[in-house]
């Protein structure tokens, strides 16, 4: 039987790993080949034990020895809920070793974004935006790696990285596509749940290849290494024996090959019975019997040094096992005598943060479990209260007192919500729940415990509105249980965050009623106001079958009497303004009623767009009411401030979306509709990452859908409705513009005809039932006209003649224009022309230039203009709408030819 025998230089761990390494090469040899070289990911996934790690250090061998830059961190059974833990470990070392000014000046604008996730910058006021805080650390290993190039980036045990980090890497590897470095990472299959298992499954999706899954050695290679280890003289039963007693694991072989080396046990057939019990000795039970022998001050440092899991100093051990100094040492070096610790490897790049490290994961979880459970939970919280007094922080204590008996200790409950306050600043969310989880396991005080049931239901909003609803709930109902509950401020703030849970988890019925009956319980004054706007607020862009009866009448008589002098009041103003628009009244008294929101034409105080005490949803029907009143200036001036500010503080998820696409939306109605395709390609990408079918989702969508149809390009409209699922059913919350009105134009654009007719007529019903009459808002009527004209002419004139009526009353140059354009497509001869110029004319003055463009090119069809289809192609060209450049070169020619 041939012996398979690795290279001198390898370790014993890269037994039968030729493939692996191979592979590994050919990724350093392709990243040092060409700086502008794609990114390339790989994995290495097998059982513990298997050789990931030491694959990870053959890597990092090749890679420095062609001069690469290698970073590499590791993850920790426990210390999966230390957030962003591996990611600074891979970027801490190269971000310390600049100046602060240097590091932000290389950050930019990310600094105070990802700055404190890295534990580099103090965090900010403002709870941090975790998509915001991803983007960030996207940002930043892309430019330190066009710093550092050849860069290449190591992550041993990824199954046990948190889930900040994980989450982070799935958003890197998607962009690994645009830069030169390359990431090996190892982890050990269907040890990660939830969360961190579908990031993981993300990851492994995005690998330049199949994750390569290592398996165990052969009896060759572990006969091979048996005899390198003892000895030629090893015979082949004894070798046989090795294999059959390890299953192969290059681990525990090397293990097992130590313990009869330390035994001076002679490698032959007459000793091999001897191997399983040498091997029960070296792990499990057996290297807990083994600890044992080395007597109980060994143990409690070899326990406190598991319960650290890093950091492990000297000193900070003889701390935690109240042992003296002297002791600690001698305990030490026993320890790495009995290769259970060991010196961190300076090869391994990770920065030393301690003396000593398990010499392998399977060690450090054994020596933790065989820890008793009582005592377990007490040394973590002597852990804990170590880190405290070492000045690092509640956040940095939370990992031990998360693990802490529940004690009815108020300290404790105190400390875990100052831990979870830290780490909202930087954008862990997920650990801030943990931590207030925990905290009303201990349970708080009487008076306390409804706080921490509302600080718990923020923490949740964004990540887990249907959780968020529970502790709410729960916090709001203390008081009817005889408990003390919430008043005052925190009370009404707790209402309005669960409406807003309510909203996002498609309960906006429930939200509304939630709002009325709190405020039905408030009399006359500030708290009373606010609730009623928030009530009015969530039914204005409730889009169910029909309206509050007397709604709008009530919010009218509410608004009459506001002046603006607080935020309620304005809060009213603007809801009364956008109620009036989605209706078709005047759009003069829409602008002067939203303009008495405003304090010196700017957003008061506390009402700006990352203000949380009222929402962006408000400040979104403020946009939306300028928009669809031909106040553009105004619109895109909040459009664009939103995005600025969110920008700004790093809020990349669902509220950057929302800006995108709002600022889409303002690019649209302006004619620019090259630049309105490029912001609603980015929200619908950003809304992509948020969830599909939420509210921003269908705001981009439809945008994008209508702006498509706008350049005429019909096939790609239809694509992405196709894609994004943009058909019915329609969500709860007001989409603008209204999508059925959108799909009903989509599907007659693609020969669906009788299926857009069907569409459209059903916009008229929903339209008619909430008392939306806004003819630009709403634009089924025109489309519907149109589609109708052959087949029914009389019920298309009706519709025609009753979308001018409407467009006159609401008083905009757009409506009135693009009401005239209809009723001119259902004329003829002389009366064709002058409708299609007086639309021409109304839309010349109106700030909306591709339904200018339109209107001067069905102006000049059908006056037989050769300057008036010129005008209109120039329009067109501008605005980007290729279907219409097509309409009036095709006119054009014809005019040409029959001259």
């Amino acid at each position: 039987m041939t012996e398979v025998r690795p290279k001198a230089a390898a370790s014993a761990s890269l037994w039968e790993r030729d493939d692996e390494v191979a592979a590994a090469a050919r990724a350093v040899d392709t990243l040092c080949a060409d700086g502008s070289s794609t990114g390339t990911l790989l994995l290495f996934s097998g059982d513990a034990g298997l050789g990931k790690t030491a694959l990870l250090a053959e890597t990092r061998r090749l890679a420095e020895a062609r001069g690469c830059a290698v970073w590499s961190a590791r993850g920790g059974e426990t210390l999966r809920s230390v957030p962003f833990n591996v990611v600074r470990q891979l970027l801490q070392p190269a971000l310390v070793s600049m100046l602060p000014e240097e590091a932000r000046e290389y950050l930019g604008d990310w600094y105070d974004i990802a700055g404190p996730a890295l534990g580099i910058a103090d965090p900010g006021e403002r709870q941090a935006d975790p998509q915001g805080v991803c983007d960030g650390l996207v940002a930043a290993v892309r430019r330190l790696a066009r710093r550092e190039w050849p860069l290449v980036l190591l992550i041993d045990d990824l199954h046990w990285a948190d889930q900040e980090t994980l989450r982070w890497l799935a958003a890197f590897a998607e962009r690994l596509g645009e830069l030169s470095v390359l990431v090996v990472a190892a982890l050990r299959p269907g040890d990660a749940t939830g969360e961190s298992a579908r990031h993981l499954e993300t990851i492994a999706a995005l690998a330049d290849h199949t994750p390569a899954t290592l398996s165990a050695l052969t009896p060759e290679a572990s006969a091979g290494l048996t005899r390198a280890t003892l000895g030629a003289t090893a015979d082949a039963p004894f070798c046989r024996e090795v294999w059959a007693v390890t299953g192969g694991n290059p681990y525990d072989t090397v293990e097992l090959l130590a313990k009869v080396r330390d035994s001076e046990l002679e490698p032959v057939e007459a000793n091999a019975t001897e191997l399983r019990a040498l091997n029960r000795a070296a792990r499990g039970g057996g290297l807990v019997a083994r600890l044992e022998e080395l007597g109980i001050d060994a143990t409690r440092f070899a326990w406190a040094a598991a319960i650290l899991g890093t950091g492990i100093t000297v000193s900070m051990v003889a701390a935690l096992a109240t042992l003296d100094r002297d002791a600690a040492a001698r305990c030490a070096e026993l320890l790495r005598d009995a290769r259970i610790l060991t010196a961190p490897d300076p090869a391994g790049g990770r920065a030393a943060d301690g003396d000593l490290e398990f010499v392998h994961p399977l060690i450090a979880t054994a020596v933790y479990d065989s820890i008793p459970d009582a005592l377990r939970r007490a040394m973590h919280g002597i852990a804990a209260q170590l880190v405290t007094d070492s000045g690092l922080g509640a956040a940095a204590a939370s990992r031990h007192l998360l693990q802490v008996h529940p004690d009815d200790d108020e300290e404790l409950v105190e400390q875990l919500r100052q831990a979870a306050r830290e780490h909202l600043a930087v954008g862990a969310p997920d650990a801030a729940r943990h931590c207030l989880e925990r905290a009303l396991e201990e349970p708080p005080r009487p008076d306390v415990h409804a706080r921490v049931l509302y600080e718990l239901g923020c923490a949740t909003l964004l990540t887990a509105p249907a959780r968020t609803i529970g502790h709410l709930r729960e916090a709001l109902g203390m008081e009817a249980a005889g408990l003390p509950g919430l008043e005052g401020g925190a009370r009404v703030d707790a209402v309005f965050r669960l409406s807003q849970a309510l909203l996002h988890n498609d309960q906006l019925e429930e939200a509304v009623r939630t709002v009325e009956a709190e405020a039905a319980l408030h009399p006359d004054g500030p708290a009373r106001m606010r609730l009623q706007a928030v009530q009015y607020m969530w039914e204005g862009i409730h889009a169910g079958e029909s309206a509050a009866p007397g709604r709008s009448a009530r919010l009218a008589g509410l608004a009459r009497t506001c002046t603006g002098r607080d935020n309620a009041e304005r809060a009213l103003l603007i809801l009364r303004g956008f109620d009036a628009m989605t209706h078709g009244e005047n759009a003069e008294e829409v602008a002067e009623v939203c303009d008495r929101a405003l304090v010196n034409g700017r957003l008061a105080p506390g009402l700006g767009w990352t203000d949380t005490e009222w929402g962006l949803e408000l400040l979104m029907m403020l946009a939306s009411a300028y928009a669809y009143t031909d106040r553009l200036d105004r619109a895109e001036t909040l459009f664009t401030e939103a995005l600025r500010a969110y920008e700004t503080a790093g809020w990349s998820g669902g509220h950057l979306s929302l800006a995108h696409a709002y600022l889409g939306l303002g690019h649209r109605r302006r004619g620019r509709l090259i630049e309105a395709e490029k912001s609603l390609r980015e929200s619908l990408r950003l809304a992509e990452r948020v969830g599909r079918g939420l509210p921003l989702y269908w705001s981009a969508t439809c945008n994008l859908v209508d702006t498509l149809l706008a350049r005429g390009h019909v096939d790609e409209a239809w694509k992405v409705a196709q894609q994004y699922d943009f058909a019915p059913p329609y969500p709860s919350t007001i989409v603008l513009p209204d999508p059925r009105s959108v799909r009903g134009r989509l599907l007659l654009a693609v020969g669906r005809v009788e299926d857009g007719i069907n569409e459209l007529e059903a916009a008229e019903k929903a339209a008619a039932a909430r008392g939306h009459h806004n003819p630009v808002m709403v634009p089924w009527a025109v489309d519907l006209a149109r589609a109708l004209a052959g087949q029914d002419p009389v019920r298309a004139a009706r519709l025609a003649s009753d979308a001018r009526r409407q467009a006159e009353r609401f008083g905009t140059d757009t409506a009135i224009g693009e009401a005239l354009r209809c009723a001119a497509a259902l004329e003829t001869g002389r009366r064709a022309v002058r409708l299609a110029a007086q639309a021409a004319a109304y839309l010349e003055a109106s700030p909306c230039q591709y339904e200018h463009a339109a209107a001067r090119v069905e102006y000049g069809i059908v006056a037989r203009s050769a300057s008036e289809l010129e005008r209109g192609l120039t329009l067109a060209r501008s605005c980007g709408a290729d279907g219409l450049v097509a309409r009036a070169t095709t006119a054009l020619t014809e005019l040409s030819t029959h001259a």
